[in-house]
């Protein structure tokens, strides 16, 4: 339970905090800003305070590394995050680091460096050392499934507009930032006029994080006074979770890391190809040769024009272009095969992205020269507007095949 007559620690008597007693357990939840130098003393003084015997953050693994290993970046294998399909998470987590730049440059500190020091801080120490937070892929992953199609385009456009910005970050975002989340504030306004997003980035959060305290002081681990450090935003409802959830950890966090599983039939290629495919041969059969060839060099014309435009308006290169133009009208009549995959794969053989390349991409991607410069921004944007081009010219397409087979 919490105890709210308590006396607080001297390091925590001017910071946002809440004290948990369950279990035998005393949970110490320090409640940061995560651009505050006030908030990385305050750390420092409760480590050394001498008070706790484990401390928890609210990171994830990956999370961690891209604060305590800058080269972390130059290590990624990109052809492999291509051919997995990873290619929207990895550019939602540069949009994020995208982000953080531009705060650390504006205000003089690195966003998050209360969290590095916790866990810096607490391994000097030799103390026991948790990370909470849930990976930050599942979090994007059960957000962008709870939207539908039509919030997963805002928030694509919004880490589009993350990934292209270079303002300043205002001064009310800045204050919000103060007292919220730095995930929160990285999906702009939408995180707050969504619900959904809202309640995934935040609110399940809050629980996630809870039921790993709880695992986290287990009779075996000897845990007896933790200090957790988080986000000022999650601080109260991490306490009532804390306090009041009777479910087990285990299952509370297995059930915030499920992601359901996309349908293993794809319904939308089937439909489309035998769409695509019957109108050929309804093209062949009610108008003879004519009518279905006209079909067919539109549909490849069309398709594969705008694929190949899409490519090249991304500075791709002629052999990833003319790889645009043939793959994409094939692609979107079969489940497994992307055109902008296949470009952005030969954008990458081609063009092979050097060490120099992954150490500058957080920089480079702050401008739009940088994006053209760069080889890995380069795959990236390649791989999204050769997908733009390749989608745009399907509607016309299929478009136009409706309007012949109609007229």
């Amino acid at each position: 339970m919490t105890d709210p007559t308590a006396q607080s620690p001297a390091p925590l008597v001017d910071q946002p905090h809440a004290r948990v007693e369950r279990d035998g357990v005393t949970y110490t939840l320090l409640g940061t800003a995560h651009v505050s130098r006030a908030s990385v003393d305050a750390v420092h003084a409760a480590i050394a305070s001498g008070d706790y015997d484990t401390v928890a953050v609210e990171l994830d693994p990956q999370r961690l590394a891209a604060l305590s290993d800058p080269d972390a970046l130059a290590r990624m294998d990109l052809v492999k995050v291509l051919r997995e399909g990873k290619t929207a998470l990895f550019a939602a987590n540069l949009g994020l680091a995208a982000y953080q730049r531009r705060l650390a440059e504006q205000l003089g500190i690195e966003p998050g460096a209360e969290l590095k020091a916790a866990v810096n801080d607490a391994r000097e120490r030799e103390l026991a050392v948790h990370l909470i937070d849930r990976d930050v892929g599942l979090t994007f992953k059960r957000a962008s499934q709870r939207l539908g199609w039509w919030g997963r385009a805002k928030l694509g456009g919004g880490i589009v507009a993350s990934l292209f910005g270079d303002e300043e970050v205002g001064h009310d975002e800045i204050e919000k930032l103060k007292q919220g989340d730095l995930l929160e504030s990285s999906f702009g306004e939408f995180a707050q006029e969504s619900p959904e997003l809202y309640d995934t980035v935040i609110g399940e959060r809050d629980r996630y994080m809870a039921a790993r305290l709880r695992e986290s002081a287990t009779s075996q681990s000897g845990a007896r006074n933790v200090l957790a450090v988080v986000g000022a935003g999650h601080l109260q409802g991490l306490a009532k979770h804390l306090r009041d959830e009777t479910r087990s950890p285990a299952d509370i966090r297995a059930e915030l890391e499920t992601v359901k599983e996309k349908s293993s039939f794809p319904w939308f290629t089937l439909i489309l190809a035998v769409f695509v495919l019957g109108g050929f041969a309804f093209g062949f059969w009610r108008g003879g040769l004519d009518v279905g060839a006209d079909l067919m060099l539109y549909w490849v014309l069309i398709t594969g024009s705008l694929g190949a435009v899409g490519c090249a308006a991304a500075g791709g290169h002629p052999l990833s272009i003319i790889a645009a133009f043939f793959a994409s009208p094939v692609t979107p009549l079969h489940p497994a095969l992307a055109s902008g995959t296949i470009s952005a794969l030969v954008e990458a053989w081609v063009r092979k992205p050097t060490y120099a390349d992954f150490m500058a991409l957080r920089d480079d991607v702050q401008s739009v020269r940088g994006w053209y410069r760069n080889r890995v921004a380069r795959v990236l944007l390649n791989f999204f507007m050769t997908s733009l081009g390749t989608a745009v010219g399907v509607w016309l397409g299929g478009a136009r095949m409706l309007g012949k087979l109609l007229g």
